[in-house]
């Protein structure tokens, strides 16, 4: 019985992942797709942060991830208030960029200048995958589609930039 429970679970899971949103007047059905796997990624990003608040000591990775919130926590919010998102189908699908669950637990491990070196490495990787993500909506004919995946383009490559000179030191 415990088998059979499991078995239908996990294909409840999978399928939740694999259905492609339906589309609707506003957002094309990429445009969800963006928003659903963007939403998990985003509060990934933003628990990143919430570590680095608590294990960091470095006046620079200390201001980055204040920025990384302050930009990322408006922007899940404005996604999930698009008709048609559905923001937890994508919970624990592994996007382009996000971390293991190992990998944030040896976030939480660390302190000091290994943990902004482990910061920073995580960080530029998760930004790589959310511009990854961000480009496939930029030709959106949805203006705030469109919008935000270029805000989050400009925003995170500037941000890897200044990340790759700051890692230098660590």
């Amino acid at each position: 019985m415990k088998k059979l429970l499991l078995l239908i679970i996990s294909a409840l899971l999978i399928s939740g992942c694999a259905t492609t949103p339906k589309a609707n007047s506003l957002f094309s059905a990429e445009d969800l797709k963006f928003a659903e796997e963007m939403i998990p990624h985003h509060e990934q990003a933003v628990l990143m942060s919430d570590i680095a608040l608590t294990n960091s000591t470095s006046d620079e990775v200390l201001a980055l991830a204040r920025d990384i919130k302050a930009a990322q926590a408006p922007e899940i919010e404005q996604m999930s208030g698009w008709e048609g998102v559905r923001p937890s189908t994508h919970m624990g699908h592994m996007m382009d960029g996000m971390l293991s669950d190992e990998q944030i637990q040896q976030l939480r491990d660390s302190e000091g200048a290994a943990f902004d070196r482990l910061f920073l490495e995580g960080m530029i990787m998760h930004h790589e995958g959310a511009i990854k993500m961000a480009q496939k909506v930029t030709g959106s004919t949805n203006k705030d589609v469109a919008a935000l995946a270029a805000a989050i383009i400009e925003a995170q490559e500037k941000e890897i930039a200044f990340m790759r000179e700051l890692i230098k030191f660590y």
